[in-house]
């Protein structure tokens, strides 16, 4: 089966229905994915790659999604692949999310010990892979499986950086990391609030307890 050739057949023929969001774009993925026959991680992400090089929104949601279906056959060694995938096929803050909030995510939480690369990230000159760097730990906050990492280490090195959406980004780990543990972000921004562009200090005080969110807000 030509991957590429059937995941565009299903493509169009949704086309042909009506508009095709993304949850109609995964429902396709679920499906195709159901017809492989051999689901080892190197075929899965053999077959994801295929898709990425269409450079195509649709294929690559069905490529993400299928590199985060085989989380659970993950080694260190797929951080090599994840990477090479943020750096060459990622372009927009849409892809990043996708791809960074599940599967790179997803192995960062069995593998705290790749934070340092992560760290990184940050001083890449491609904003999608410095909000990489930041939203690849929305997963493992989210399931804590962070214990051996220092996610304000991210937001101290992306703290003033020049892009919104690297801004976004820092920000919205921040958000998620006050639901764990909200004094640490609340201590946090207060000792930031002056120097924190305000588009990020919104995001991260968003899920405080109002009394909190009014205290930094003065």
């Amino acid at each position: 089966m030509n991957i590429v050739i059937a995941a565009n057949r299903r493509i169009k023929e949704a086309k042909e229905q009506g508009p095709v969001t993304t949850g109609k774009v995964r429902e396709i993925s679920a499906v195709l994915y159901k017809s492989i026959e051999d689901k080892s991680i190197d075929n899965v992400l053999f077959l994801s790659e295929q898709l990425l090089k269409e450079e195509s929104w649709a294929l690559g949601i069905i490529a993400y999604d299928w590199a985060f279906r085989v989380r659970d056959q993950y080694s260190i060694d797929t951080f090599l692949i994840f990477e090479r995938w943020l750096k060459e096929y990622v372009r927009d803050w849409g892809d990043c999310d996708d791809f960074c909030t599940h599967a790179l995510g997803a192995l960062i939480g069995q593998y705290n010990e790749l934070f340092d690369k992560i760290l990184n990230w940050t001083k890449h000159p491609d904003f999608w892979v410095r909000r990489g760097a930041a939203v690849s730990l929305i997963y493992p906050i989210k399931k804590n499986k962070y214990d051996q990492i220092n996610p304000l280490l991210i937001s101290d090195a992306l703290l003033r950086d020049d892009h919104y959406l690297v801004l976004k980004g820092y920000g919205w780990m921040l958000k998620v990391l006050s639901q764990q543990e909200p004094e640490l972000v609340f201590q946090y921004l207060a000792q930031k609030k002056d120097t924190m562009p305000r588009v990020a200090f919104r995001y991260g005080l968003e899920k405080l307890r109002k009394e909190r969110k009014e205290m930094l807000m003065k």
